[in-house]
């Protein structure tokens, strides 16, 4: 046995001396299981990220689909009447993979288009006739009290990505991916959106950027010669979360000032990553 090892398993025996008193035997809740692995980080025995890792585990077989699922009404559709010329602008804007189609109401999802489907049909030159027909799949169908480790293992065993959230009348209540429910368990999952951890603003086009939530106020006013107000918020959550009310789910915007906000990433608890677009008569050059 090496110096190190036999370091930690002497870690590991105080640790245990340590914590018996507190339970006769094994733990007989959750609360005392989780109580058990906190104390194991405070001696090193797991690190930060593992304990976070094992309570969203413990905390997925107890949330159910409704509690993360994106709502109907900040749901990205396509209006199976529509012509792609109208909606394919939405799927550019929006950035995502996967987009329900509905019929004559939001509450009717008739199936789901891959954004990589729309590739044919987007070029001028040679552009293949669309028929919506030829590119749309079948949804998959959940209810809202469905249980997030079970709907994680149905996602894995039919390699689905998206789900359909629907409510007691069969209509469609929201959506959830796959995404969604791995996040519980490991936290934020990087995507196109995300750049340089040390970077708080990123430009992207003439007026388009992208901004992490945290940002201060005084660094976006910095950045872009602004005065948005912060003597009540000291980040640009805050501000955004004061302006619509309440706390934001993705696709949720705000327009303060001269700019509009839209939320691109958020969680039962907070703002992520915002997009944001400034008006074009007070853009700035950005660094």
């Amino acid at each position: 046995m090496s110096k190190k090892d036999a370091k930690n398993d002497s870690a590991f025996y105080r640790w245990v001396k340590s914590v018996s008193h507190r339970f006769s035997s094994a733990p007989e809740n959750r609360a005392q299981l989780i109580e058990l692995l906190r104390e194991a980080k405070k001696h090193h025995l797991l690190d930060g990220e593992a304990l976070s890792m094992i309570e969203g585990v413990l905390q997925v077989s107890e949330l159910r689909v409704r509690d993360i699922m994106i709502p109907r009404a900040h749901m990205v559709v396509i209006d199976r009447n529509d012509a792609i010329e109208k909606f394919l602008p939405l799927v550019i804007e929006s950035a995502h993979s996967r987009f329900p189609v509905i019929d004559d109401n939001r509450g009717q999802v008739v199936g789901i288009i891959l954004a990589k489907d729309l590739l044919a049909y987007s070029g001028k030159k040679g552009r293949k006739r669309f028929d919506i027909r030829d590119v749309l799949r079948s949804a998959v169908f959940v209810p809202e009290s469905k249980r997030l480790n079970v709907l994680l293992n149905e996602f894995r065993a039919s390699r689905n990505h998206m789900a359909i959230v629907v409510d007691e009348y069969g209509a469609a209540a929201g959506l959830v991916t796959i995404e969604d429910v791995l996040e519980q368990i490991v936290g934020e999952i990087e995507d196109e959106h995300d750049f340089d951890e040390e970077a708080a603003i990123l430009k992207r086009g003439d007026q388009e950027f992208t901004a992490k939530a945290y940002t201060t106020i005084k660094e976006f006013n910095d950045y872009f010669h602004a005065n948005l107000p912060d003597d009540e918020f000291d980040t640009l959550s805050g501000l955004v979360a004061h302006a619509l009310g309440h706390l934001p789910q993705r696709g949720e915007s705000a327009e303060i000032g001269s700019f509009k906000f839209k939320v691109l990433r958020a969680d039962s608890r907070r703002i992520h990553l915002l997009s944001i677009r400034q008006k074009k008569e007070d853009a700035v050059d950005g660094a």
